[in-house]
């Protein structure tokens, strides 16, 4: 297989989708960092395959645990998909809870488990030969960041009302004309550093594996994926552990 080769090329239809959406999903601007682009509509099927398997696992827990009583609290004898989605919670919401509290933590849950299993499994999906991750493209990533930018402000805004924004200005009127750039440009710098951290760590895995599959594609890769799977992991803890902790900033109940 070519190493540009996904096995979505082999799907009835794909180069004609592909060719049809390609223009419109790829960056014609080229500037500084921002060089020819990375993006591929494999980034976009492959966001679609770990959808799909998010929403499986989901429906599987849910008939798993639904209707049960106390013994869906009981976990299986064997370990199976609703297991790894139980430890995978659990791992969530104890990081949550070491930043913000378990009551904070369980109401932000959702959001904030739903980033850390749709980027862990993307990372997961590029140490898959002929996957491409979604994660190793800035689009998917800035999407992320920008989503948590807009979430985490909008969480202090209900929490707090206008007064959220007290916090820019600092803590003497004087100050203003220093705070309110400072402040500006560090919370704009958020999304854009939790999108080139998660896309660079991404990227150089990925190609360190596919430069060792290349050399030999037996026994030599193994140690390299294997810490693949601890880069996808960790990735996904940072993302999640820094938007746990932006979140908690935005609504914390202190005087700013």
């Amino acid at each position: 297989m070519n190493p540009e080769t996904t096995w979505f090329d082999f799907l009835p239809g794909y180069a004609a989708l592909k060719q049809a959406l390609h223009p419109s999903l790829v960056r014609t601007w080229s500037w500084q960092v921002f060089q020819a682009t990375n993006f591929d509509f494999a980034h976009v099927m492959g966001g679609l395959v770990v959808l799909i398997f998010l929403a499986f696992g989901a429906f599987r827990y849910a008939a798993a645990v639904g209707g049960s009583g106390d013994a869906g609290l009981v976990p299986p004898p064997k370990f199976g998909l609703r297991n790894l989605f139980e430890v995978l919670a659990d791992t969530v919401i104890g990081l949550m809870a070491g930043v913000m509290g378990e009551k904070a933590a369980k109401r932000y849950l959702p959001l904030v488990g739903t980033l850390f299993l749709f980027i862990l499994f993307s990372n997961l999906l590029g140490l898959i030969p002929g996957f491409e991750p979604p994660t190793n493209t800035l689009k998917t990533n800035l999407a992320l960041s920008i989503a948590v930018f807009i979430l985490s402000h909008v969480f202090g805004v209900r929490e707090h009302g206008l007064k959220y924004f007290k916090h820019f200005l600092g803590p003497i009127w004087w100050l203003i004309p220093l705070m309110l750039p400072i402040e500006l440009i560090s919370h704009v710098a958020r999304p854009v550093s939790l999108s080139m951290r998660l896309m660079g760590n991404v990227v150089g895995d990925h190609k360190l594996v596919g430069v060792f599959f290349g050399i030999l594609p037996f026994i030599l890769p193994v140690p390299f994926l294997l810490m693949g799977v601890l880069v996808c992991v960790v990735q996904a803890v940072v993302f999640s552990l820094l938007t746990t902790v932006y979140i908690s900033q935005a609504v914390a109940h202190e005087d700013h």
